[in-house]
């Protein structure tokens, strides 16, 4: 009980976060943002802000209901990769420590699940 308590404190608290922190200000901006977003494994610049809304914001938002929590954590974890590994590989240490301090807990729900207080959960019932 009080692990799942703990996932579920976790999903809110992390995915809180990425969702109004990161993915709602890249949706809310997408047309402006879209002709100069940075383009890191050479896609283009719309393509790659759109998959980082498509992690940051959508999948922030089942993560933290808990829906196909550890499917939605893969494209979260890889988002914050990308950002810690690439867009900042030239970057001190610093600069990649923000995008790894979320993907350690990502990570960690790709083998944890949402926990019992999740609509995975539920809908497994």
């Amino acid at each position: 009980m009080r692990v799942d308590l703990g996932l579920l404190i976790m999903r809110l608290g992390i995915g809180g976060m990425m969702l109004f922190a990161h993915g709602w200000p890249k949706l809310a901006n997408f047309t402006n943002m879209s002709g100069h977003f940075p383009d890191p494994i050479g896609l283009g610049s719309t393509l790659s802000l759109t998959l980082a809304v498509f992690a940051e914001f959508f999948c922030a938002i089942a993560f933290m209901a808990g829906v196909l929590t550890r499917w939605v954590s893969v494209p979260l974890l890889i988002t914050m990769l990308v950002a810690a590994f690439v867009v900042h590989f030239d970057d001190p240490w610093k600069s990649k420590e923000f995008a790894l301090l979320y993907a350690v807990p990502f990570l960690a729900f790709i083998f944890t699940g949402g926990g019992k207080f999740s609509l995975d959960s539920i809908i497994g019932k």
